[in-house]
C-alpha cells in the first residue's frame, strides 16, 4: 500500500513509502529471509528504499513507543518476535567502488556477492565472510570473520564510517573522529543502537588466491584423529592463511552431489594468498584417504566455492564458542554427539582464530585473544536443538571465553556472554546515551546501563 495517513506526520522527505500490515498482499514475502526456523510477525512493515524512509520508520515507531527491527537477509535472526515495527532494507542495495582510495560503500540491503563483483574488476576485495547472500552491513556491525579474517582481521575493523539512523530518528554521519563511542560501538554492537543505512570500508588488494576443500570420510577417517591433526597443523601455517575445520552428516537425498549423499564428511577448508599453497596444505593429506579436493589457485570472485554454504533457505538453530584453546578430547566428545546418530542433522564448523584478529581496534569486537571459534548449527526444531546444543557447549565452557554475535542464532539468552563484562559496561553506557528507552530490542544486543 502507499504511504498512510499514520505515517504521514513523522514523514517529511518521501512520498511513496511502502507500509504493510499482516493479512495484506506483500507481507508475508517482505519480512522473508534465509531462517525459516522463526515466527517473526512485526504489526508493521516499513520497506525502506532509502535512509529518508528509514528515518520516518524510526520516527513513527519512537512517537508510539513501539519497538524497532531491521531485515536485510534473514540469516542471523535472534527468535521469534510479535508487534512492533520491522524496517527491511533490501531495496537498499546500492554499491560504489572508489578504486583509488580502496574503499566501497555499501548500503543496508547489500550482499556480499554484489561486493565481491563489484571490487572484482578492480583486483580489489572485501573482507566477506563465505556465504554470498548474506548481508554486508549486517555481518560487518556484528564483527565480520571473512575468510582472510586471519591476514586483514574483522571486516568491522576496516570500516572508515557510517550512517545511522538512531532513536531520535536524526540520521548521522559517523567517523572515528567525530563520534569515537559511539564509531566504536555500532561496531560490535550490531542493530541495538540504530539502523545502519550505510558503510563505508576498505578493500584489499587480493585478485587471486589458492583455496578450496580438502574432505574426508567420517565413517572412514576418525574424525577425532581428522580435528587433532588439523588442531596441530593450525600451529604452523602463517597469518595469510586462514582456515575451518567442518564436519557434516549429509542426508541422502538427490539435491546432493552424489559424493555427498548419506556420508558424514569431515573437512578443512583454506584461503591463503601465498604462492606455496600446495607445500603448506601436504600434511592435511596425511590425514586419510580423500573424498574430494577443490584446493585450487582461483580468481577471489570464486571464493565463495571455499565453503559453499548452502543457498536455500531453511529452518536451523545454533550457538558459538570464542575458546582460549581448542582442547581436542572436548571437541572430539562435541563431535561424537553431534554425528550422525545425533537426533538431529548437526553441522559443526571450527575456525582458525589469531593472526590479525588478535590486533586490538577501535571497535567493539570482543574476544580477541581467541584461539578458535566453534559453531554448531542444528535443522530442524528448536527444542530438539537445545537438547543437543546446550550439552555440546557445557563440554567446551572450559576453555570458553564467550560467544559470537554473528553466531548466535537464535539460542540461548539473547545477551549472554557476547561480551565480555567491560566491554559490556561500556557499550551499556553509549547505549544509554543513544537509545535509552531501548527502541532497539528486536535484535541481540545490550541494555542501557
Amino acid at each position: 500500500m502507499a504511504l498512510n495517513d499514520s505515517l504521514n506526520d513523522s514523514l517529511t522527505d518521501t512520498a511513496d513509502l511502502l507500509v504493510l500490515r499482516p493479512g495484506e498482499p506483500g507481507y508475508d514475502e517482505e519480512i522473508a529471509g534465509f531462517q525459516t526456523g522463526f515466527s517473526r510477525r512485526p504489526a508493521l512493515v516499513v520497506a525502506a528504499a532509502s535512509p529518508a524512509d528509514v528515518v520516518a520508520a524510526v520516527r513513527y515507531a519512537a512517537g508510539r513507543n513501539l519497538p524497532v527491527g531491521v531485515h536485510a537477509t534473514g540469516h542471523g535472526l535472534p527468535g521469534a518476535s510479535e508487534g512492533g515495527v520491522l524496517v527491511t532494507t533490501r531495496r537498499m542495495d546500492r554499491v560504489t567502488v572508489d578504486p583509488d582510495a580502496r574503499t566501497v560503500r555499501v548500503r543496508a540491503g547489500v550482499r556480499w556477492g554484489q561486493v565481491v563483483a563489484a571490487a572484482e574488476p578492480y583486483g580489489l576485495a572485501p573482507l566477506n565472510g563465505s556465504a554470498p547472500s548474506v548481508g554486508a552491513v549486517s555481518y560487518t556491525l556484528g564483527g565480520g570473520l571473512g575468510i582472510l579474517a586471519r591476514e586483514f582481521g574483522y571486516a568491522a575493523d576496516h570500516v572508515r564510517s557510517l550512517d545511522v539512523v538512531t532513536a531520535d530518528g536524526e540520521p548521522r554521519h559517523v567517523t572515528r573522529e567525530s563520534d569515537p563511542e559511539l564509531y566504536w560501538a555500532l561496531l560490535g554492537g550490531g542493530h541495538t543502537l540504530g539502523i545502519v543505512t550505510e558503510l563505508e570500508i576498505g578493500l584489499v588488494p587480493v585478485r587471486r588466491l589458492y583455496g578450496g576443500s580438502l574432505a574426508f570420510d567420517g565413517r572412514q577417517v576418525d574424525p577425532a584423529a581428522a580435528l587433532r591433526a588439523y588442531e596441530e597443523w593450525t600451529r604452523t601455517v602463517p597469518d595469510e592463511l586462514t582456515s575451518s575445520f567442518a564436519a557434516v552428516p549429509y542426508p541422502d537425498i538427490p539435491a546432493l552431489p552424489p559424493h555427498l549423499r548419506g556420508r558424514y564428511v569431515v573437512s578443512v577448508r583454506v584461503a591463503y594468498t601465498g604462492t606455496d599453497g600446495e607445500r603448506l596444505v601436504a600434511p592435511l593429506r596425511e590425514i586419510g584417504p580423500v573424498l574430494s579436493d577443490s584446493l585450487r589457485e582461483m580468481p577471489y570472485a570464486d571464493s565463495h566455492t571455499i565453503h559453499s554454504d548452502p543457498a536455500v533457505s531453511h529452518a536451523y538453530y545454533g550457538d558459538s564458542a570464542v575458546l582460549r584453546a581448542l582442547h581436542v578430547d572436548r571437541a572430539a566428545e562435541l563431535l561424537a554427539r553431534t554425528g550422525p546418530d545425533a537426533d538431529a542433522m548437526c553441522v559443526v564448523q571450527v575456525n582458525h582464530l589469531g593472526g590479525a584478529l588478535a590486533r586490538d581496534a577501535a571497535n567493539a569486537v570482543p574476544y580477541r585473544e581467541g584461539r578458535f571459534l566453534v559453531r554448531v548449527l542444528t535443522v530442524g526444531d528448536r527444542d530438539a536443538a537445545r537438547t543437543i546444543l546446550d550439552p555440546a557447549f557445557a563440554l567446551l565452557a572450559p576453555d570458553t571465553l564467550g560467544r559470537a554475535l554473528n553466531f548466535a542464532f537464535g539460542a540461548g539468552d539473547r545477551g549472554e556472554g557476547l561480551y565480555d563484562a567491560e566491554t559490556a559496561k561500556r557499550l551499556a553506557g553509549v547505549k544509554s546515551q543513544y537509545d535509552p528507552a531501548n527502541l532497539f530490542s528486536e535484535n541481540y544486543g545490550i541494555s542501557a546501563g
